[in-house]
């Protein structure tokens, strides 16, 4: 009762008895939370061992593009599952063709069929100058090469760092089956992370 007499009517109200979220278990959410960073990690995994791999580059031949125990990626499926094409300009890891136990890194300059000199220090390329920002004009070697016709099947290879570079200028033209890999990001040392141009 109020302090009138009168009697206040309240509605029975029936106690609602919540089931337990099991998820709402600190314990339970926890362990949910570590699988999926466990999953998440065993795809990383995955991805890196067999789209991406992990290679370290030894030598100057291809500074200042790539310096001396710099560890990148490559992607070494894009060439061989026909996702993308060896271009002219593409960094590219490959087996040596004078001893495939040993892997090098150049630039592709020369496409099957295409035309390949250097004069004064310059790449020309099917009778046209190739524009070369990426080296460095006190980089560059003057000894000349001559004209030379890139066979169907194969490339021919620089490093951007051409004086210090063994390359196809000095051993030939390396075969399309040689190439395993495409260089596509420096991840250490820290300051040099980014992508490979």
């Amino acid at each position: 009762m109020n302090d009138s007499g009168t009697e206040l009517s309240v509605p029975a109200v029936a106690a609602k008895t919540e089931k337990p979220d099991p998820t709402r278990s600190p314990l339970i959410a926890t362990i949910a939370w570590f699988r999926d960073l466990m999953l998440s990690v065993l795809i990383a995994l995955l991805v890196i061992l067999f789209l991406y791999r992990p290679v370290k580059v030894e030598g100057t031949s291809m500074m200042p593009s790539l310096f001396d125990q710099e560890r990148l990626f490559i992607n070494q499926f894009s060439y061989k599952f026909g996702l993308g094409h060896i271009q002219r300009g593409d960094t590219v890891v490959f087996w040596f063709p004078e001893d495939t136990t040993k892997s090098y890194i150049k630039r592709v300059i020369g496409l099957p069929g295409d035309t390949i000199a250097v004069q004064d220090g310059y790449v020309i390329v099917n009778s046209k100058k190739l524009t070369e920002n990426y080296v460095p004009s006190d980089y560059r070697d003057d000894r000349p090469y001559p004209p030379t016709v890139v066979p169907p099947g194969e490339y021919f290879v620089l490093g951007d760092h051409r004086v210090s570079s063994n390359d196809s200028r000095a051993w030939g033209f390396v075969p399309k089956s040689y190439i395993y890999g495409k260089a596509v990001f420096v991840f250490w040392p820290p300051d040099r992370i980014g992508s490979v141009h």
